[in-house]
């Protein structure tokens, strides 16, 4: 039998099925699909997404494939109105300060490619048809291209299997929220003519705009536009001819070549619950929304990464069940607050009428100029859009406050010299950090229960991040701050894990998770 079964091999599907198999569960993973996407889809790669992925040796490869995202220029009226500057918007609280443009289908490849390395390979052109859930398993029924099918059981099932999620639909899970009226279009170009070739460009306009990301040192972008007039009530019959013009016109490109191009509407929905028993929805499955910010793609992986350490903790006997609650909780509650951002964002972009059009073309490029000659300003943005500001203050596994870090947030980086405190484990797991000299007794609780424990010469930057002197940070096998403890005591960290239920290679705490 399977540990786990994973329908869809998107990028959430390929990091859930990576950081499992990292960790010694053995998965299965299948996708309906004859092959690997083969257009860009979403782009951006955000800096929390990075840091997570020098868990795997992933970051490096995918930082080096990309193109970084160094300034937004902003066009009103067919003219330039404002450059933004990204290439150091995250600072010092990122070792990626600014977003990474990287298209889908080569980021899944590298996904793939790594999970293949590790012996786990995805079964193309299978698609679940019905599950079953009993004590201890899930049953599911899968269909192959050739109508053959099976009957396969596996201990836990995780739908990764996008916004018309089979195993969502199966549960009978609500997916409550709306569509907007504008319609999308993408398209994959080959262009010339552009000013800044290597930057992004946004062009906004009475009711619409159109989005241009470079990804290719050969004139390859991305175009994102959208249509809010007659048009949009036949989305199904635009061609790229039918927008040509606003795209030529508003950024003073020659569009040479289109290799792919499709329209969609946009929904913003989250599913009722993430957990179902031994049934789990993860990315598009759970979560829908517009594409501002570029959040899509990367909120699926964190959920994969959140779910993952998880799963393996119980599977292996070292968590009880109720760990695995907390994934919804974090998750779900995140996917809230993500829609409801950029709903916002989507609406202020898009939203037609004389005041809103007004803001749109004559105010907001101006505006957002301002803002980004403050660096403060700039640092904000950076964490809301990198998600490097994503905590779990709320969460029943979050506890305590040492200096200015509280249980669930992200550890601060810091980088002394060639050096950063994120620097991986050999293996994911739980580790804890001490800034300045740790207790003995620590050092040999640790020991005892298998947990890492990294202890760094006080240096004033560490207090400047945060940080307190001497205090135990007791982190997550996804990096995140599960307790933070001013005394750096034995004491705290044994109340933690017995409180919780939970051991980490060493003997299991007594009591249970609250």
């Amino acid at each position: 039998m399977d540990d786990v079964l994973i329908t869809g091999a998107g990028p959430t599907g390929l990091v859930l099925a990576l950081w499992l198999t990292a960790q010694g569960v053995k998965v299965r993973i299948i996708d309906k699909k004859e092959g690997p996407g083969d257009t860009s889809r979403a782009m951006v790669v955000q800096a929390r997404t990075l840091e997570l992925y020098r868990q795997l040796g992933l970051a490096e490869p995918v930082l080096a494939a990309g193109n970084r995202m160094v300034a937004i220029n902003m066009w009103t009226r067919g003219k330039h109105a404002a450059r933004l500057p990204l290439q150091d918007a995250g600072a010092g609280i990122s070792p990626y300060p600014a977003p990474l443009i990287y298209p889908q289908d080569h980021h899944e490849r590298v996904l793939g490619e790594r999970l293949e390395a590790m012996g786990v390979t995805v079964e193309r052109s299978t698609e679940l048809v019905s599950l079953e859930q009993g004590a201890d398993s899930v049953t599911a029924r899968l269909r192959r291209a050739d109508g053959g099918e099976e009957t396969t059981t596996a201990r836990y099932l995780a739908g990764c299997d996008g916004a018309r999620s089979a195993v969502r639909e199966a549960l009978g899970i609500g997916f409550e929220g709306g569509t907007y009226r504008s319609v999308f279009y993408v398209a994959d170009v080959k262009l010339s003519g552009m000013e800044s070739p290597d930057e992004g460009h946004v062009s906004l306009e009475q009711g619409d705009f159109v989005l241009l990301l470079p990804y290719g040192k050969d004139g390859r972008a991305r175009l994102i536009g959208t249509v809010d007039d007659e048009r949009a009530d036949s989305a199904e019959a635009l061609t790229f001819e039918d927008v040509r013009q606003d795209s030529i016109n508003r950024l003073k490109v020659t569009i040479d070549e289109v290799t792919w191009f499709s329209t969609y509407r946009v929904h913003h929905r989250v599913a009722d619950t993430f957990r179902r028993d031994r049934v789990f929805l993860l990315g598009d499955a759970g979560h829908v929304h517009s594409p501002a910010g570029g959040q899509g793609m990367n909120t699926g992986i964190l959920d994969a990464i959140n779910l993952a350490w998880k799963l393996a903790a119980v599977l292996r006997g070292e968590a009880p069940d109720p760990l695995l609650d907390t994934y919804n909780t974090e998750r779900q509650g995140f996917a809230h607050q993500l829609v409801n951002s950029t709903d916002r964002g989507f609406s202020l972009m898009t939203s037609g009428g004389g005041l809103a059009n007004f803001l749109r073309v004559y105010v907001m490029p101006y505006a957002a100029h301002a803002v980004f000659e403050l660096a403060a300003a700039r640092r904000a943005m950076f964490k809301l859009v990198s998600q490097t500001e994503l905590a779990y203050h709320g969460s029943a596994l979050s506890e305590g406050e040492a200096g200015k870090v509280k249980g669930g947030d992200r550890l601060p980086w810091v980088r002394i010299g060639d050096k950063d405190n994120y620097e991986p484990l050999a293996h994911i797991g739980w580790q804890v950090h001490v800034y300045g000299e740790p207790r003995p007794e620590l050092m040999a609780w640790c020991l005892h229960r298998g947990v890492a424990l990294r202890d760094f010469a006080w240096d004033p930057a560490y207090e400047k991040a945060g940080l307190a002197e001497g205090a135990a940070y007791l982190l997550r096998p996804d990096t995140w701050v599960a307790l933070a403890a001013p005394e750096g005591t034995v004491e705290a960290l044994e109340a933690y894990f017995s409180s919780h239920g939970l051991t980490a290679g060493g003997a299991k705490a007594e009591g249970a998770m609250r």
